[in-house]
């Protein structure tokens, strides 16, 4: 129902890339903990108390184990300590700890407790992909392996600037796939429709995009709910036109979107609506009560 049976057709795998982990992805060496405590006879610096960047310039606090470093983290963020907190999570990460790995990409990917520091943030990112390829798919590494596939995938395709991290449309095409395949990642199948869409990185196929943005809505992936709605909505290019499924879906987008971020969805499902005949939007709505009717019969929460 959710999807159409002329959609489904979509999903065939002629054309795609064999799926082959990708190749290293070049990188500069992380430091290690030994890296930064000063030799005998070697000056210290003094960094301000407590501030973001105070962990760069002092020695990292030797742990016994990686176990040992994220209870002292734990720690010392429950304490407000963000100095001590950076510094146990790098030592983790040292270790091969892939939950600190990840955490350590998304602070400075984000700026969260550290200074933003999108090469950092690439390097972290890349030791993941790098070790941790063969994840088994379905647990918990495997979510974190996924996502960092992705993150390299956004970094691959906008590059960074200053950096020798060049926009590469192959090598993003790569990571999303990899994501979307291997890991079933709903951001890595959503990135992926889209390069198939524009056809970068990729040949143009738009039978392709809807497969893999189908395959993403389908987990409650809300830009992917949106774009496949629209999608049905449009129809054409291998895509059958069904404006009654490309409602429900852009409502079923709206449902699940953030209002701050992702604005668009609301946008363009009020759009769409209003252009949509009075039978049509009746019909939507009511796939939606009886998908929603269906989850609570099965104990499941309705996927926004």
């Amino acid at each position: 129902m959710l999807g159409g049976q002329q959609v489904v057709l979509a999903q065939d795998f002629s054309g795609a890339k064999p799926l082959l982990p990708p190749r290293a992805i070049p990188g500069g060496a992380l430091p290690e903990p030994e890296d930064s405590v000063p030799g005998a006879g070697a000056a210290t610096v003094t960094p301000g108390p407590d501030t973001p960047t105070a962990h760069t310039a002092l020695p990292l606090v030797p742990f016994t184990s990686a176990r040992d470093a994220l209870k002292a983290w734990m720690r010392d963020s429950t304490a407000g300590n963000k100095v001590g907190a950076v510094r146990a999570l790098e030592y983790a990460a040292s270790q091969g700890h892939l939950t600190a790995q990840y955490k350590l990409g998304r602070m400075y990917a984000g700026g969260e407790g550290v200074p933003a520091n999108d090469l950092k943030a690439f390097e972290y990112f890349s030791k993941i992909a790098d070790e941790n390829a063969d994840a088994m798919p379905g647990t918990a590494d495997a979510r974190l392996v996924g996502s960092a596939f992705v993150a390299l995938g956004n970094y691959f395709s906008d590059g960074i600037k200053g950096s020798y991290v060049k926009p590469n449309p192959d090598r993003a095409f790569d990571m999303f796939h990899y994501a979307a395949s291997y890991f079933g990642d709903p951001d890595g199948q959503y990135n992926l429709a889209r390069l198939y869409m524009t056809g970068q990185g990729a040949s143009r196929d738009p039978r392709q995009a809807a497969r893999w943005m189908k395959l993403a809505a389908e987990k409650g992936h809300a830009p992917a709910r949106a774009a496949f709605g629209e999608m049905l909505l449009r129809g054409g290019e291998g895509v059958p036109r069904q404006p009654v499924l490309g409602l429900m879906w852009l409502a079923m987008a709206r449902e699940g979107a953030d209002p701050a971020r992702e604005a668009w969805i609301i946008e363009r499902h009020d759009i769409a609506f209003a252009a949509a005949s009075a039978n049509d939007r009746s019909a939507a709505l009511a796939l939606i009560e009886r998908q929603h009717l269906v989850n609570s019969r099965n104990g499941a929460a309705p996927q926004n």
